[in-house]
């Protein structure tokens, strides 16, 4: 075995490593992401797609971020009223954050959940993060009735978006001459994504991986979820169950 044939094994070693290397740490690509929590979020709203994302942070360097309003207490998906909660369940589940609104860093990717928690009356503080953080971020996704959160915050003004259909008509008023489209599991407007009720945001964040990191790692996602991707954006049969 010749030094030079050694040598140049060495070398291509190298070359590869510093490719991965590269590849890991590729500048354009997201690497910040942060899910803002609120009480009474839907809880498949959140980890549906952060489940997705979690898969992703194995191919990807990633990092997560969840942010409250005011407190790093539990936030929880336990109904805020007895009118939310007719039957006295005691039944519900709690995520502990990681930033209040006042320290969170700076984000590639803002991500807002919806649930019976986007009815309250005391989210003006979180509307107004969402509406500074959304014009620093390079992606918006909104999930259900998250939507309500972004529109109010300004974020879909002038912008085609989808909600939550069984809900339909609370997205009525909400931001400035948007397009709000009926049929439709999610809508892509630019960096801002948005999807209809709870289950669709697996499939818009399994799209918005497509559009990012291609559509084999998207797959590969799915794949590795179990779970049989929906492909056409306007595919949406709760639409029709409403009459919408």
């Amino acid at each position: 075995m010749s030094m030079k044939w050694l040598q140049g094994l060495a070398l291509a070693a190298l070359a590869g490593l510093a490719c991965a290397q590269d590849n890991s740490t590729n500048s354009t690509l997201p690497v910040n992401f942060g899910m803002v929590l609120f009480p009474s979020f839907q809880a498949l709203d959140v980890f549906g797609p952060l489940d997705a994302l979690n898969l992703l942070s194995m191919q990807y360097p990633l990092n997560l971020y969840l942010i409250s309003s005011t407190t790093l207490d539990p936030v929880s998906t336990k109904a805020r009223s007895a009118g939310m909660n007719t039957h006295n369940s005691n039944f519900s589940e709690a995520i502990t954050p990681t930033h209040t609104i006042h320290d969170a860093p700076a984000l590639d990717v803002l991500m807002i959940p919806g649930g019976l928690g986007t009815r309250a009356d005391d989210l003006d503080p979180l509307i107004d993060y969402i509406a500074d953080a959304s014009k620093e971020t390079d992606y918006v996704l909104t999930i259900c009735t998250g939507s309500w959160l972004a529109a109010r915050a300004g974020v879909l003004d002038g912008r085609n978006a989808t909600s939550n259909k069984r809900s339909w008509a609370g997205r009525e008023g909400l931001g400035n001459g948007t397009n709000w489209i009926a049929h439709a599991r999610w809508v892509e407007d630019g960096n801002v994504w948005t999807s209809s009720g709870i289950s669709a945001g697996i499939d818009m964040t399994l799209a918005w991986i497509a559009s990012v990191y291609g559509n084999d790692t998207a797959t590969d996602v799915a794949n590795s979820m179990e779970y049989e991707r929906q492909l056409d954006p306007s595919y949406d049969p709760f639409a029709d169950l409403y009459n919408l």
